[in-house]
C-alpha cells in the first residue's frame, strides 16, 4: 500500500470517527436539550401521535380523544368538564398537563414500563406502548351532589371514605372546561387568556390548592388537644371563661355571637360554638400544645400528595398567648385546605385513626390488565379512640342540638361543626362559611364518609351559624349520596391498641 493511500484512509477513518463522536453527542449527551428545546416539533408530534388512555369515575370514562386530521394527530376531550376538572385537571397541545392528567401522564401517555404486557418489549422491539387508564377512587353520585350544592358559587368541597383514605369527591367552584384549552388553535389561546384573567380564578383549584382561615371548625383541633393532654376531663362540667375574654397580655375583648356563653361547659361551648371557651382553652394549653395536635391531624405537612400536590395547610408553630387563642378558635393566621379539614372530621369519624388520602384507585393496561393498585395507608393516630368518642360526642351535638341541624339525616348518626371565617381588612370581609361532618351508618362502628364544605360569598351574618346555614346543607346532599351508594367491601384492617 503506497504512502497517499495510507494516508486517505487514515483521514477517513478520522472522518468516520468524528462523526461517530458527533453522533453520540447528539443522540446522548445534548439529547436533553433538544427534547427540551420548544423548537422540536417531533416531541410534539409523537406526543399527540396516538390517543391518551382515561381517567375513569367509576365505570364510566371521564375523558377521551378526538382525531384532529392534523399534525397532532389526537386531541383531548372531557366528558362533564367542569364536573371532573378539579380531578382530572387538564391535557393540552400548548399549555401542558396539570392534576391527575400531571401526576399520572406517564401511564396515560403510555411511556410507564409497567404498562408493558411483556418486559423490556417495547425496548427491543421499538414499539409504541398504548396508554394506560387511571381509575379514580371518586364517587360519582357525591361528585354531583357536592357541585349541584355549590351551584357557581365560589367554595369547594372535599369528601373522604375516613376507613380507607379514599378521596370520594373534590368539587371547586366556579369550574372551567378542561376541553377548551385541549388543542393549538387561537380558540385554546383565547379561553387561556379569558380563563387566567377571569376574577373567580375558575382554574384554581380551591378543594386542594386552597388554603382558608379554618373559623370555628378548627375548635375540634382545640377539643382534642384539650382532651388529650387531660385538661378536659368532664365534657359537661362548667369552665372558667368570662364573656366576654380579654385576649391575654391585650385589652382585646373576645365576644360571642351566641348567648350562654359564660362559663359554659366544653359540650355547650362547642354546641353552640362560643369563641371565649375555647379561645381561652387553647391560650391554657399553649402553643406547643396545640400546635402538636394540628399537626397529628396534618397541619404543616407540606409532603401530602393524592397524587396531585395538596397545598400545606399552616399554623403558626410559635405564637404568644394571644395569637394561640385566636388561633384556637381558626383564626390569627390559621388556615387549613378543605381536603385538610375533611381529614379532621375523617379522623374523629373512624376513631382516632388518620389514612392517607388518595385519588387513584388502580392503573390498568389497554388491554384492561390491572398493573398497579393502591393500598390504603394509616397516616397516623391523630387522637386516641377515647378522645375520638368524646369528640363524636361533641359533633353529634351540634347537629342534633346545635348550630349545624341542617346536616341532620333521618336514622344516620352525624356529626359536625359549622364555623364562620372572619377575613379581610380588620375582619371586615363577607365571612368564609364552613362546615365539617362525617356520618356513620346504621349499626356502623365508624363513618362512612367525611366531608369539608367552604363557600367564600356565603351572603350570611357574622355568627357561626351561617355555616350551618350554607355550608350544611352541601354536605348533607354529599353524605346521602354517599350513604346511597353501595357500602364498598373492606379493604383495610384497623390496627388493634386505642
Amino acid at each position: 500500500m503506497n504512502r497517499c493511500i495510507r494516508h486517505s484512509a487514515a483521514f477517513c477513518f478520522l472522518l468516520l470517527l468524528a462523526l461517530l463522536v458527533n453522533a453520540f453527542r447528539v443522540q446522548v449527551v445534548r439529547a436533553g436539550a433538544f427534547d427540551a428545546d420548544p423548537a422540536n416539533r417531533r416531541i410534539a408530534v409523537a406526543r399527540f401521535h396516538d390517543p391518551r388512555g382515561d381517567i375513569l369515575v367509576g365505570e364510566r370514562r371521564v375523558t377521551g380523544s378526538h382525531a384532529t386530521g392534523g399534525q397532532l394527530r389526537f386531541e383531548r376531550t372531557y366528558a362533564d368538564g367542569p364536573l371532573y376538572a378539579p380531578v382530572t385537571g387538564l391535557s393540552s397541545q400548548t399549555y401542558g398537563t396539570t392534576l391527575l392528567e400531571g401526576t399520572e401522564d406517564a401511564v396515560l401517555a403510555g411511556s410507564d414500563p409497567k404498562l408493558a404486557s411483556k418486559p423490556l418489549w417495547n425496548e427491543l422491539t421499538r414499539a409504541r406502548q398504548r396508554g394506560g387508564d387511571v381509575h379514580t377512587t371518586v364517587d360519582a353520585g357525591a361528585q354531583r351532589a357536592a357541585f349541584d350544592g355549590l351551584d357557581g358559587r365560589r367554595g369547594a368541597v372535599a369528601a373522604l371514605d375516613p376507613a380507607t383514605g379514599r378521596i370520594l369527591a373534590l368539587v371547586s367552584s366556579p369550574s372551567y372546561d378542561p376541553g377548551m384549552l385541549s388543542g393549538a388553535g387561537p380558540s385554546a389561546g383565547q379561553a387561556w387568556t379569558a380563563l387566567t384573567s377571569a376574577a373567580d380564578q375558575p382554574m384554581l383549584d380551591r378543594a386542594i390548592r386552597q388554603t382558608y382561615p379554618p373559623g370555628s371548625t378548627f375548635k375540634v383541633v382545640t377539643a382534642a388537644a384539650a382532651l388529650e393532654a387531660g385538661r378536659v376531663t368532664d365534657l359537661h362540667a362548667r369552665t372558667d371563661s368570662p364573656d366576654p375574654y380579654t385576649l391575654p397580655g391585650t385589652t382585646v375583648g373576645l365576644s360571642n355571637e351566641s348567648r350562654g356563653c359564660a362559663d359554659a361547659s366544653v359540650y355547650d361551648a362547642f354546641r353552640i360554638s362560643c369563641n371565649t371557651v375555647f379561645a381561652k382553652l387553647g391560650a391554657d394549653l399553649g402553643s406547643d400544645a396545640v400546635v402538636a395536635q394540628a399537626e397529628r391531624f396534618g397541619f404543616n405537612d407540606s409532603r401530602l400528595r393524592v397524587p396531585p400536590r395538596v397545598a400545606t395547610s399552616s399554623i403558626d408553630t410559635g405564637m404568644s398567648r394571644d395569637r394561640t387563642a385566636l388561633s384556637s378558635i381558626g383564626q390569627y393566621d390559621t388556615t387549613a385546605t378543605p381536603l385538610q379539614m375533611a381529614m379532621v372530621a375523617a379522623a374523629v369519624g373512624d376513631g382516632g385513626r388518620l389514612m392517607t388520602p388518595y385519588l387513584v384507585d388502580r392503573v390498568t393496561n389497554h388491554s384492561g390488565v390491572t398493573v398497579s393498585t393502591t393500598r390504603p395507608k394509616a397516616l397516623r393516630q391523630a387522637v386516641s379512640a377515647r378522645t375520638a368518642r368524646q369528640l363524636q360526642q361533641l359533633m353529634e351535638a351540634v347537629v342534633t342540638r346545635g348550630t349545624g341541624g341542617n346536616a341532620a339525616i333521618p336514622g344516620v348518626a352525624v356529626g359536625g361543626k359549622t364555623g364562620t371565617a372572619q377575613h379581610g381588612a380588620a375582619n371586615k370581609g363577607t365571612p368564609y362559611a364552613w362546615f365539617i361532618s362525617y356520618a356513620r351508618r346504621p349499626g356502623a362502628a365508624h363513618a362512612a364518609v367525611a366531608v369539608a364544605v367552604v363557600v367564600e360569598d356565603a351572603e350570611a351574618d357574622r355568627a357561626d351559624i351561617s355555616g350551618g346555614g350554607n355550608a350544611a346543607p352541601i354536605a348533607r346532599s354529599v353524605m346521602e349520596a354517599v350513604l346511597g351508594s353501595p357500602a364498598p367491601a373492606a379493604a383495610f384492617s384497623p390496627p388493634s391498641g386505642n
